[in-house]
């Protein structure tokens, strides 16, 4: 593993962003600023892992591949880090291209709850990706909800919670429920 240095002065930029190599830490950049986050929780972290295993079996037999934790170009200087993606791209380079995903999923966590809700849904929005899907913790258990982007916004298209499924055709034939993922 290559250590970060932050040591920087004035605006980052991509070519900045990368030399900073793999770190423990999920450091995402916006617009010039790094944004810098400690790894996700334990279940955090267990619930992306199964939430990427319910998704590559319908990915796959739509020609679609599911990533975890991966650099996302949302546009030049503004690179994140989604829980999960799920894509039309091959397996070469550092960076999804925003075009190339069909489905950007986040796992709700406490502390980052209205980047989830609000900022990243308003950048994936803008990044014109087909669908979002936030996993919300919920007393009852997760809970699905898919969002279809419509125009500049995304709008809920279906929801899932103890007990249901989320059945989807768009953005590619999907049927899976929460009961797998806490």
């Amino acid at each position: 593993m290559t250590v970060a240095t932050l040591d920087h002065v004035g605006p980052w930029h991509e070519d900045d962003y990368f030399t900073l190599g793999e770190t423990p830490q999920r450091i995402e950049l916006f617009d010039g600023s790094l944004l810098v986050s400690p790894a996700p929780s334990k279940r955090h972290q267990r619930m992306s892992r199964r939430l990427a295993g319910m998704l590559d079996g319908p990915a796959e037999a739509s020609g679609l591949t599911v990533y975890e934790a991966v650099n996302v170009r949302l546009k030049r200087d503004r690179i994140v880090i989604p829980d999960v993606i799920v894509a039309d791209t091959d397996d070469e380079g550092a960076v999804v291209e925003a075009s190339e995903i069909r489905l950007v999923c986040e796992i709700v966590s406490p502390g980052n709850a209205v980047a989830d809700r609000v900022v990243k849904m308003q950048l994936y929005a803008m990044a014109a990706i087909p669908a979002y899907l936030l996993v919300e913790t919920e007393p009852s258990g997760p809970v699905l909800r898919l969002f279809a982007l419509r125009g500049e916004h995304y709008v809920l298209a279906a929801e899932a919670a103890a007990g249901e499924r989320l059945r989807v055709t768009e953005p590619f034939p999907l049927d899976i429920g929460p009961a797998g993922l806490p």
